[in-house]
Protein backbone atom coordinates (compact mmCIF):
# COMPACT_ATOMS: atom_id res chain seq x y z
CA UNK A 1 0.00 0.00 0.00
CA UNK A 2 1.21 3.52 -0.62
CA UNK A 3 2.11 6.47 1.28
CA UNK A 4 -1.07 7.97 -0.51
CA UNK A 5 -3.24 5.42 0.55
CA UNK A 6 -2.50 5.02 4.09
CA UNK A 7 -1.96 8.78 4.39
CA UNK A 8 -4.00 11.97 4.03
CA UNK A 9 -2.36 14.67 1.69
CA UNK A 10 -1.09 16.77 4.72
CA UNK A 11 0.84 13.77 6.22
CA UNK A 12 2.36 12.22 2.41
CA UNK A 13 3.63 15.83 1.97
CA UNK A 14 5.16 15.88 5.56
CA UNK A 15 6.65 12.50 5.20
CA UNK A 16 7.91 13.52 1.25
CA UNK A 17 9.25 16.68 3.09
CA UNK A 18 10.85 14.70 6.03
CA UNK A 19 12.23 12.30 3.50
CA UNK A 20 14.40 15.00 2.05
CA UNK A 21 16.28 16.25 5.23
CA UNK A 22 16.86 12.77 6.16
CA UNK A 23 18.00 11.28 2.92
CA UNK A 24 22.07 10.43 2.93
CA UNK A 25 22.11 11.14 6.47
CA UNK A 26 22.61 8.39 9.66
CA UNK A 27 20.14 8.84 12.23
CA UNK A 28 19.53 8.41 15.57
CA UNK A 29 15.48 7.61 16.44
CA UNK A 30 13.92 8.58 19.92
CA UNK A 31 10.56 6.68 20.61
CA UNK A 32 7.94 7.95 23.29
CA UNK A 33 4.77 5.62 24.48
CA UNK A 34 2.94 6.37 20.98
CA UNK A 35 4.75 3.69 19.54
CA UNK A 36 3.85 1.57 21.13
CA UNK A 37 -0.15 1.90 20.99
CA UNK A 38 -0.56 -0.04 17.96
CA UNK A 39 1.20 -3.30 20.04
CA UNK A 40 -2.49 -2.50 22.10
CA UNK A 41 -0.23 -0.74 25.00
CA UNK A 42 -2.06 2.54 25.83
CA UNK A 43 0.23 6.17 25.93
CA UNK A 44 0.17 8.61 28.64
CA UNK A 45 -1.20 11.45 27.32
CA UNK A 46 -2.85 10.79 23.75
CA UNK A 47 -6.16 11.09 23.16
CA UNK A 48 -8.50 8.47 24.87
CA UNK A 49 -5.37 7.79 27.38
CA UNK A 50 -6.67 6.17 30.95
CA UNK A 51 -6.24 8.88 33.88
CA UNK A 52 -3.53 7.53 35.78
CA UNK A 53 -2.02 8.69 39.03
CA UNK A 54 1.21 6.40 38.47
CA UNK A 55 3.11 5.55 41.68
CA UNK A 56 6.40 7.36 42.92
CA UNK A 57 9.57 5.77 43.94
CA UNK A 58 9.28 7.04 47.58
CA UNK A 59 5.97 5.90 47.89
CA UNK A 60 7.24 2.15 46.58
CA UNK A 61 10.47 2.17 48.88
CA UNK A 62 8.72 3.72 52.22
CA UNK A 63 5.42 2.16 51.83
CA UNK A 64 5.04 -1.81 52.71
CA UNK A 65 1.34 -0.75 51.23
CA UNK A 66 2.00 0.65 48.51
CA UNK A 67 4.36 -2.03 47.73
CA UNK A 68 1.91 -4.52 47.82
CA UNK A 69 -0.74 -2.68 45.72
CA UNK A 70 2.02 -2.32 43.29
CA UNK A 71 2.65 -5.71 42.72
CA UNK A 72 -0.72 -6.90 42.93
CA UNK A 73 -1.59 -4.31 39.50
CA UNK A 74 1.84 -5.09 38.06
CA UNK A 75 1.35 -8.90 38.14
CA UNK A 76 -2.38 -8.92 36.98
CA UNK A 77 -0.80 -6.49 33.72
CA UNK A 78 2.06 -8.39 33.25
CA UNK A 79 0.81 -11.19 31.13
CA UNK A 80 -1.37 -8.91 28.44
CA UNK A 81 1.75 -6.51 28.69
CA UNK A 82 4.28 -9.34 27.95
CA UNK A 83 2.06 -10.83 25.25
CA UNK A 84 1.99 -7.36 22.98
CA UNK A 85 3.85 -8.10 20.24
CA UNK A 86 6.20 -5.44 17.60
CA UNK A 87 3.59 -4.06 15.36
CA UNK A 88 4.77 -2.13 11.90
CA UNK A 89 6.39 0.83 13.35
CA UNK A 90 8.88 -1.38 15.49
CA UNK A 91 9.77 -3.04 12.97
CA UNK A 92 10.34 -0.48 10.18
CA UNK A 93 12.95 1.38 12.82
CA UNK A 94 14.45 -2.77 13.01
CA UNK A 95 14.69 -1.92 9.46
CA UNK A 96 16.19 1.45 9.27
CA UNK A 97 18.79 0.40 11.75
CA UNK A 98 19.55 -2.88 9.30
CA UNK A 99 19.72 -0.61 6.14
CA UNK A 100 22.67 1.53 8.00
CA UNK A 101 20.60 4.86 8.07
CA UNK A 102 19.26 4.42 11.80
CA UNK A 103 22.45 4.37 14.18
CA UNK A 104 20.08 3.35 16.91
CA UNK A 105 16.94 3.32 18.83
CA UNK A 106 16.72 5.62 22.23
CA UNK A 107 13.30 4.71 24.24
CA UNK A 108 11.30 6.03 26.76
CA UNK A 109 9.51 2.53 26.42
CA UNK A 110 9.85 -0.24 29.19
CA UNK A 111 7.97 -2.85 26.79
CA UNK A 112 11.17 -4.39 25.61
CA UNK A 113 9.01 -4.41 21.85
CA UNK A 114 12.07 -2.21 19.89
CA UNK A 115 14.50 -5.47 21.21
CA UNK A 116 11.80 -8.23 20.31
CA UNK A 117 11.29 -6.45 16.73
CA UNK A 118 15.24 -6.88 15.36
CA UNK A 119 16.54 -3.82 16.59
CA UNK A 120 19.82 -4.13 17.77
CA UNK A 121 21.18 -0.95 19.47
CA UNK A 122 18.75 0.21 22.12
CA UNK A 123 18.91 2.19 24.54
CA UNK A 124 15.58 1.98 27.24
CA UNK A 125 16.08 5.50 29.24
CA UNK A 126 13.21 4.38 31.62
CA UNK A 127 14.53 0.54 32.23
CA UNK A 128 13.07 -2.62 31.03
CA UNK A 129 9.90 -5.17 32.70
CA UNK A 130 11.57 -7.59 31.74
CA UNK A 131 13.63 -7.82 34.63
CA UNK A 132 13.44 -7.52 38.77
CA UNK A 133 16.72 -6.69 41.03
CA UNK A 134 16.60 -6.41 44.83
CA UNK A 135 17.67 -3.21 45.97
CA UNK A 136 19.55 -4.76 48.76
CA UNK A 137 22.18 -7.33 46.92
CA UNK A 138 21.49 -6.06 43.58
CA UNK A 139 20.66 -9.54 42.31
CA UNK A 140 18.60 -9.17 38.81
CA UNK A 141 15.39 -11.71 37.92
CA UNK A 142 13.78 -12.54 35.17
CA UNK A 143 10.65 -10.91 35.22
CA UNK A 144 8.83 -14.30 33.92
CA UNK A 145 10.49 -16.27 36.76
CA UNK A 146 9.44 -13.90 39.27
CA UNK A 147 5.53 -14.17 37.84
CA UNK A 148 5.58 -17.99 38.33
CA UNK A 149 6.66 -16.95 42.03
CA UNK A 150 4.16 -14.55 42.88
CA UNK A 151 1.11 -17.23 41.54
CA UNK A 152 2.79 -19.88 43.73
CA UNK A 153 2.84 -17.73 46.71
CA UNK A 154 -0.36 -16.40 46.38
CA UNK A 155 -2.61 -19.15 44.82
CA UNK A 156 -5.96 -17.68 44.94
CA UNK A 157 -4.88 -14.31 42.72
CA UNK A 158 -6.71 -14.99 39.00
CA UNK A 159 -5.37 -12.69 35.98
CA UNK A 160 -9.03 -11.81 34.12
CA UNK A 161 -9.19 -12.71 30.56
CA UNK A 162 -8.97 -8.95 29.76
CA UNK A 163 -7.43 -6.10 32.11
CA UNK A 164 -7.65 -2.51 31.31
CA UNK A 165 -3.82 -2.35 31.01
CA UNK A 166 -1.39 0.65 32.04
CA UNK A 167 1.51 2.17 29.26
CA UNK A 168 3.95 0.16 32.03
CA UNK A 169 2.16 -2.72 32.19
CA UNK A 170 -0.09 -2.09 35.29
CA UNK A 171 -4.00 -2.45 36.05
CA UNK A 172 -5.87 -1.15 38.85
CA UNK A 173 -6.10 -3.84 41.32
CA UNK A 174 -9.83 -3.90 43.27
CA UNK A 175 -7.76 -5.40 46.26
CA UNK A 176 -4.20 -6.36 47.59
CA UNK A 177 -5.37 -7.30 50.92
CA UNK A 178 -3.73 -10.60 51.64
CA UNK A 179 -1.25 -10.47 48.80
CA UNK A 180 2.25 -11.85 49.56
CA UNK A 181 5.25 -9.49 48.62
CA UNK A 182 8.07 -11.40 46.58
CA UNK A 183 11.29 -11.03 48.47
CA UNK A 184 14.99 -11.81 46.87
CA UNK A 185 15.33 -15.61 47.08
CA UNK A 186 18.97 -14.56 47.76
CA UNK A 187 19.21 -12.33 50.81
CA UNK A 188 15.45 -11.29 51.67
CA UNK A 189 15.94 -8.04 50.46
CA UNK A 190 12.88 -5.40 48.40
CA UNK A 191 12.41 -6.44 44.90
CA UNK A 192 11.76 -3.45 42.41
CA UNK A 193 11.33 -3.73 38.78
CA UNK A 194 13.80 -2.18 36.35
CA UNK A 195 12.42 0.62 35.66
CA UNK A 196 12.53 4.62 36.63
CA UNK A 197 9.77 5.37 38.56
CA UNK A 198 7.86 8.76 38.66
CA UNK A 199 10.24 10.93 40.92
CA UNK A 200 13.39 8.33 39.92
CA UNK A 201 16.18 10.35 37.92
CA UNK A 202 17.79 8.55 34.88
CA UNK A 203 20.91 7.01 35.41
CA UNK A 204 23.71 8.80 34.35
CA UNK A 205 25.53 6.05 32.54
CA UNK A 206 22.33 5.42 30.56
CA UNK A 207 21.76 8.97 29.38
CA UNK A 208 25.09 9.18 28.57
CA UNK A 209 25.15 6.14 26.27
CA UNK A 210 21.74 7.85 24.79
CA UNK A 211 23.32 10.89 23.63
CA UNK A 212 26.46 9.03 22.20
CA UNK A 213 24.58 8.38 19.96
CA UNK A 214 22.88 11.46 19.02
CA UNK A 215 26.30 12.66 19.04
CA UNK A 216 27.15 9.85 16.36
CA UNK A 217 24.21 10.99 13.97
CA UNK A 218 23.58 13.33 11.62
CA UNK A 219 19.81 13.62 12.49
CA UNK A 220 17.38 13.14 15.02
CA UNK A 221 13.83 11.20 14.05
CA UNK A 222 11.72 11.47 17.40
CA UNK A 223 8.39 9.28 16.92
CA UNK A 224 5.60 8.98 19.21
CA UNK A 225 6.35 11.49 22.10
CA UNK A 226 4.78 14.50 23.57
CA UNK A 227 8.14 15.09 24.90
CA UNK A 228 6.98 16.29 27.83
CA UNK A 229 9.55 13.97 29.89
CA UNK A 230 12.64 16.14 30.26
CA UNK A 231 14.86 13.45 28.61
CA UNK A 232 13.34 13.79 24.91
CA UNK A 233 14.12 17.54 25.35
CA UNK A 234 17.17 17.13 25.89
CA UNK A 235 18.14 14.96 23.51
CA UNK A 236 16.69 17.08 20.92
CA UNK A 237 18.55 20.06 21.98
CA UNK A 238 21.63 18.02 21.97
CA UNK A 239 20.53 18.10 18.28
CA UNK A 240 19.76 21.52 17.71
CA UNK A 241 23.06 22.46 19.13
CA UNK A 242 24.48 20.37 16.11
CA UNK A 243 22.34 21.85 13.37
CA UNK A 244 20.84 18.81 12.69
CA UNK A 245 17.61 18.06 10.86
CA UNK A 246 15.03 16.57 13.86
CA UNK A 247 12.29 15.33 12.29
CA UNK A 248 8.74 14.69 14.74
CA UNK A 249 6.37 12.25 14.06
CA UNK A 250 3.45 12.46 16.24
CA UNK A 251 -0.66 12.30 16.62
CA UNK A 252 -0.74 15.87 17.69
CA UNK A 253 0.89 18.12 19.17
CA UNK A 254 4.67 17.50 20.99
CA UNK A 255 6.41 20.30 23.42
CA UNK A 256 9.25 20.59 20.84
CA UNK A 257 6.93 20.94 17.22
CA UNK A 258 8.43 24.54 16.97
CA UNK A 259 11.81 23.85 16.75
CA UNK A 260 11.18 20.61 14.67
CA UNK A 261 12.61 20.54 10.67
CA UNK A 262 9.47 18.70 10.29
CA UNK A 263 6.54 17.63 12.11
CA UNK A 264 4.20 14.86 10.74
CA UNK A 265 1.28 14.63 12.42
CA UNK A 266 0.00 11.33 11.89
CA UNK A 267 0.28 7.46 12.96
CA UNK A 268 3.79 6.20 13.75
CA UNK A 269 3.47 2.62 12.49
CA UNK A 270 2.24 4.41 9.31
CA UNK A 271 5.12 6.98 8.94
CA UNK A 272 7.56 4.83 9.98
CA UNK A 273 6.64 2.51 7.62
CA UNK A 274 6.92 5.02 4.59
CA UNK A 275 10.31 5.94 5.67
CA UNK A 276 11.96 2.94 5.93
CA UNK A 277 10.48 2.48 2.65
CA UNK A 278 11.70 5.54 1.13
CA UNK A 279 14.95 6.60 2.55
CA UNK A 280 17.83 4.87 0.88
CA UNK A 281 19.96 2.38 2.16
CA UNK A 282 23.51 3.76 4.22
CA UNK A 283 25.26 0.23 3.33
Amino acid sequence: MSIATELDAAAAHAVARATDVLAGRRIAVLTGAGVSTDSGIPDYRGKGAPVRTPMTAEQFLSSEAARRRYWVGSHLGWRAFAAAEPNPGHRAIAQLEQSGVATGVVTQNVDGLHVRAGSRRVVELHGTMRRVFCTHCGQVFDRRDLAARVETDNPWITVPDSVALGPDGDVLPESSDGFLVPECTVCSGMLKPDVVFFGEFIPAEKFREAEQLVHASEGLLIAGSSLVVNSGIRLLERARRRRLPVVIVNRGATRADARATVKVDAGTSEVLRALAETLPSAL
